[in-house]
């Protein structure tokens, strides 16, 4: 089991989040924590960087769906990056493709 770590840094577009390691039961409740303390504003991005996400079950993909929520509540977009394959699998099959803005790379950003 990787433990969750996550890194944040500050763009000119809105914060980015790079998450690291197992986002699972066990460790979901610290991304809703971190993104729960972000000031977002209105046309700003929150960046979610998975490209070293090493596992995401049903409640890391809650844990993604609120930040989308925290974000569209201050008038900004979710933007999930670097997606590893079997993640955007899972997402693809609860639609959820067509709820996130996705980027194939962090360097699209």
């Amino acid at each position: 089991m990787s433990p969750l770590n996550i890194t944040h840094r500050t763009t000119t577009t809105g914060p980015v989040l790079h998450v690291a390691g197992e986002l699972d039961y066990a460790q979901a409740t610290a991304l809703r924590e971190h993104v729960e303390r972000l000031v977002l504003g209105p046309g700003q991005n929150l960046v979610i960087d998975l490209s070293d996400l090493e596992f995401c079950d049903s409640t890391g993909i809650t844990a993604l769906l609120a930040a989308r929520q925290h974000a569209q509540a201050a008038g900004a977009d979710a933007v999930l990056s670097a997606v590893p394959a079997d993640t955007l699998r899972i997402l693809a099959i609860a639609g959820l493709d067509h709820v996130f803005t996705i980027r194939p790379s962090r360097d699209s950003m």
